[in-house]
């Protein structure tokens, strides 16, 4: 399943191109978000004058939407060792920087 971050979020709220793919993958996948995704997201809404309750709203959101997961030593590490591994699957198929907010890859 996804891991979505905070760009992926903020995608996701802007309605962009590149938040119609996780809507899409939201819908059909499901997915987790990362903890401190929460935190980020309240503090770039809330620095930029949003209301309370729609921070509030979009966190609910999240938290409906996906598994909320915490960050610990284990899953950095194993983050960091998939993340080299689709990296230099990406390099060896010609294909752009994975990105949590592409499509899925071969």
């Amino acid at each position: 399943m996804p891991v979505y971050d905070t760009y992926a979020w903020i995608e996701y709220f802007r309605g962009s191109e590149k938040g119609a793919v996780v809507k899409q993958l939201l819908d059909s996948q499901g997915g987790y978000t990362p903890s401190i995704v929460l935190a980020e997201i309240a503090r770039k809404y809330r620095r930029e004058g949003f209301d309370e309750n729609d921070i509030l709203k979009r966190l609910l959101f999240i938290v409906g939407k996906t598994e909320i997961i915490t960050i610990d030593v284990d899953i950095s590490m194993k983050a960091s060792k998939v993340y080299l591994e689709l990296l230099e699957l990406s390099k060896k198929l010609k294909l752009r920087t994975p990105s949590l907010a592409e499509p899925s890859y071969p």
